[in-house]
């Protein structure tokens, strides 16, 4: 690897991180008022059972549907900001067609960041967020905010490396036929 494109690829990894640092406030935005709607609406909080799976011990909380609504909004806010400026110089297709691969990449990170938040947030979890610190008394103490900004910040890199492989690879050019017109 060149020097130069060493020098490219770290430019573009930073505005890819400026662009995901902005992505990440609308994503924490997002979280933000959709559970304080589902509390003041219907009284849901982020604890509570979306729906069970299969009659088993296990859950989807309304946090996992909070943060999936967080994702599709800054999943498209990101995509957005870097087709218009991260990867500008890669060839253009149609707005849908790049959104979809990268949609489907961002859904890859967003699995990996529910498998983190899930772990954070459970209290039998290894790794959980210590309820004596995190115990939801203050905006800055809870939990699931912190879940949220932790599982988009492990989650970043794999996004990072698979768009640029993948969603926002440079195009080959389509060849250039010549035809002969000169008179016979």
């Amino acid at each position: 690897m060149t020097v130069a494109r060493f020098i490219s690829n770290m430019g573009q990894f930073l505005r890819f991180g400026i662009v995901g640092g902005s992505g990440t406030v609308v994503n924490l935005l997002i979280v933000y008022l959709t559970k304080k709607l589902a509390l003041w609406s219907a009284d849901i909080t982020e604890h509570d059972v979306f729906i069970n799976l299969f009659g088993t011990q296990f859950n989807i909380r309304w946090y996992h549907v909070f943060m999936t609504i967080a994702f599709l909004v800054a999943n498209t806010w990101n995509y957005q900001l870097n087709r218009m400026w991260t990867f500008k110089e890669a060839r253009r297709i149609t707005w849908f067609r790049g959104f979809f691969p990268f949609l489907l990449t961002g859904l890859g990170a967003f699995l990996v960041s529910q498998v983190v938040a899930t772990l954070l947030m459970n209290v039998n979890s290894p790794i959980a967020l210590s309820p004596e610190i995190f115990d939801d008394s203050t905006g800055f103490r809870t939990k699931f905010y912190w879940a949220s900004a932790i599982s988009i910040i492990v989650s970043m890199p794999i996004n990072f490396v698979i768009n640029k492989l993948w969603t926002f690879r440079s195009r080959p050019k389509k060849p250039i036929f010549v035809t002969d017109t000169a008179p016979k």
